[in-house]
């Protein structure tokens, strides 16, 4: 990809940018340190000239180039965040929607926002400032040694320290901590949204407060876990002063012997104590480099959780194209199941769906109803048996392929908060408000939709909470209408609605898809009429 080639350059140029403005913050000290002391000797101001316009060249270089390396290293940051945010949406649409079961809600979305910043710590607050940190802190180390030998190996000391001690500090004593951050965020994150969409009934039973209690406790344990880390990147720049306050005392310490003996230049021993305070700025971001490493790690782990989870279904290599229509859709002793060592749900079905049939498959909960018709547009994986379409193997074509043949109207479809036009512009992105109020027209929808105010505009609420069941269920056949699949399946399309309601909305089912192949997923009695065939599954039942 152009966004991940390009990265490793910018980051290069972030790194020069950001070093050319460290030197030029310790050579604007030095030359300062230089100036002033040899003025005070009060020279001809001919020999202050070059240094005088030294200090202004380094001081509006270190801003100029300060902000060339923010300006590059957040761009190439931002980059590496935007394509690892696409791949995993990206990984999520293939794992959606059987993969997604062993993440909860609000940690998932977590992991997607906060997990995924954790790029730009990596990035901007951990490997740029430790770079920039340890060429700086060497060249200013050699210039001292030049100057004072002595000096120098303090120096070189002090950097060693300030790059490898501290920050070991920081991360040995808030690495218990830091494991916590991200998994306790993705907890207090999925406890909220559950309170949210939980409400109404934890108000009704009454038990509103120990789920508050469990939240609160998940956001204790958040900033317990924060203010251990906040106190380690204390500690560190704490300690940081330390060394570099010492490095300029034991330059004082040892220029002073030297200027008496006439080893050192007594203008020079100003540059010799003042440089290594310069350092201050250039080591500063060290703790924070810590910490922010120690946070990143795991926040990238949980993300790699996502990148590597197994997908539900294996898509075939090199994918053949869909044959002409019309569609013959058979199924074959077909086996699901699961778990690796769970019972097969449905186990050995035989449908037969050729071109314009209807058929109802009808069973108890549990008995695999849903299950089979996951398969069908290969959101789930058959264990045994198989799935022909026109004599091909279902798994030889590309699922999202399948699914444009395919149409699959379940009995919880998601109602976006959004207008009505806009949940059924979902099947077909392109379509016209004429293509809209068609599907809603055949749905039986559109009188009703004729007499809101807004009309298509209506907003729906959050899951569609200002339509009724039978209104939601209308609105996604109106969506799968839109989508206009040759072959349609109807999961529990009565599942919300009374006896009265189901039979004229199977009915209305079956009218809107008249000129299309049907299978109708239900529970309920089927009036013969409207069906081809009826087949049902065995009772044997397991929940999952």
């Amino acid at each position: 990809m152009a966004w991940l080639r390009s990265t490793p350059l910018r980051l290069a140029l972030a790194v020069l940018a950001g070093l050319a403005a460290a030197a030029s913050a310790v050579a604007l000290m030095a030359t300062s340190a230089w100036l002033i002391a040899r003025a005070a000797e009060h020279p001809p101001v001919l020999v202050l000239m070059v240094a005088i316009v030294a200090v202004r060249a380094f001081g509006l270089a270190r801003g100029v180039l300060r902000y060339v390396e923010r300006l590059v290293s957040h761009d190439a940051a931002y980059r590496l965040l935007g394509g690892t945010r696409a791949r995993a949406y990206t990984r999520l649409e293939r794992l959606a929607p059987n993969g997604l079961s062993a993440f909860r809600s609000g940690d998932l979305m977590t992991r997607l926002v906060t997990d995924v910043d954790g790029i730009l710590d990596v990035v901007l607050r951990a490997a740029l400032p430790v770079v920039v940190a340890a060429l700086t802190g060497a060249a200013t180390a050699a210039l001292l040694g030049v100057l004072l030998p002595a000096a120098g190996v303090v120096a070189t000391v002090a950097v060693g320290l300030a790059l490898l001690g501290v920050p070991w500090l920081v991360a040995r004593t808030s690495r218990q901590a830091d494991r916590a951050l991200a998994p306790e965020r993705g907890r207090l994150a999925a406890r909220t949204a559950e309170l949210l969409h939980a409400a109404p009934d934890l108000i009704a039973y009454d038990a509103a407060g120990p789920a508050l209690e469990a939240a609160a406790t998940s956001d204790r344990r958040l900033r317990a876990a924060e203010g251990r880390v906040s106190w380690s990147s204390g500690l560190g720049a704490a300690l940081l002063v330390l060394l570099v306050g010492g490095t300029a005392w034991a330059g004082l310490a040892l220029g002073v012997p030297a200027v008496r003996s006439g080893r050192l230049d007594g203008v020079l021993l100003a540059v010799v104590v003042l440089t290594p305070l310069a350092l201050a700025d250039v080591l500063g971001g060290l703790p924070l480099a810590a910490a922010a490493a120690g946070r990143a790690r795991p926040a990238l782990g949980r993300i790699r959780g996502i990148l590597d989870a197994p997908e539900p279904v294996s898509e075939p290599v090199q994918p053949i194209p869909l044959p002409p229509a019309p569609y013959h859709l058979r199924v074959e002793d077909l086996r699901v199941r699961w778990t690796g060592d769970g019972p097969w749900v449905p186990d050995g079905v035989n449908l037969d769906l050729p071109p314009g049939r209807r058929v109802a498959l009808v069973g108890p909960s549990g008995s695999g109803k849903s299950t089979l018709a996951q398969a069908l547009v290969r959101f789930v994986e058959p264990g045994g048996g198989r799935i022909t379409l026109n004599g091909q193997d279902l798994r030889a074509f590309s699922s999202d392929d399948v699914r444009q043949i395919v149409s699959l109207c379940a009995q919880d479809a998601h109602v976006f908060d959004t207008t009505l036009a806009e949940n059924v512009r979902l099947a077909r992105p392109g379509a016209t408000d004429d293509d809209v109020r068609s599907a809603l027209r055949r749905a039986r929808l559109l009188d009703w939709v004729d007499t809101l105010p807004a009309g298509l505009d209506t907003r729906v609420g959050e899951h569609g909470e200002r339509l009724s069941g039978g209104e939601r269920q209308r609105l996604s056949l109106a969506r799968c209408l839109l989508a206009d699949a040759p072959i349609v399946i109807f999961d529990e399309p009565t599942e919300h609605v009374d006896d009265a309601m189901a039979a004229a909305l199977i009915g209305d089912l079956m009218a809107a898809t008249s000129d299309r192949t049907v299978l109708l997923i239900t529970h309920r009695e089927v009036p013969p009429e409207l069906v081809d065939e009826v087949v049902s599954l065995a009772a044997r039942v397991w929940s999952r």
